[in-house]
């Protein structure tokens, strides 16, 4: 069973490493989360400033340390470069052993794997380490390359939830997608 005490672990996978995000990264992970096609279907508005990702940095670590959430930073082994996030939004270990991820990825970084080798590591930790049972993603059913992303990792679409989350914009539909520990094929590359 997984506790981490406020401590992220680092993650790697054959080009990536999973990382805890510093104050360094702000400006890097600002150019993203202001990025209007990127946030598009994160149901938030980009963000107006490096302050606001630093801020936001600062939460996802807090959250980590309370173990309410666990966001890792996504950076390029070969040249250190960040260039999205990924983590479990909550989890419970307790009664239902289920988390639920998201995930960014920079859209110059797009169509190259990376989200799934990213998303490969964290289920395999999910899964392996923390000892969940089931883990859930909610996509915004507009989203078509989240969905068939989650579909290539073996997700099952489980249906759509309606007006589940709100926006500035008001309330959007979530579609419900589920992957369960004795589904996952782990990968060892």
């Amino acid at each position: 069973m997984y506790e981490c005490g406020g401590n992220i672990p680092v993650l790697e996978s054959k080009r990536l490493r999973l990382r805890r995000m510093e104050r360094s990264d702000a400006e890097t992970m600002f150019r993203y989360w202001s990025d209007p096609e990127v946030v598009k279907y994160m149901n938030m508005p980009p963000f107006p400033s490096e302050e606001d990702a630093y801020e936001m940095i600062n939460l996802l670590n807090g959250l980590s340390e309370s173990e309410d959430a666990l966001r890792w930073g996504i950076e390029l082994k070969e040249h250190g470069e960040l260039i999205g996030s990924c983590g479990y939004n909550v989890w419970q270990l307790s009664g239902a052993y289920r988390g639920e991820i998201g995930y960014d990825l920079g859209w110059n970084f797009w169509g190259y794997g990376y989200m799934a080798e990213a998303l490969q590591v964290m289920l395999s930790f999910g899964f392996g380490t923390m000892g969940l049972n089931r883990i859930e993603a909610l996509i915004d059913p507009r989203n078509d390359n989240s969905r068939r992303l989650i579909r290539r990792l073996g997700f099952m679409e489980e249906g759509l939830l309606r007006e589940y989350q709100k926006t500035e914009s008001g309330y959007v539909d979530l579609m419900m997608y589920s992957l369960l520990q004795n589904e996952f094929q782990y990968n060892n590359d």
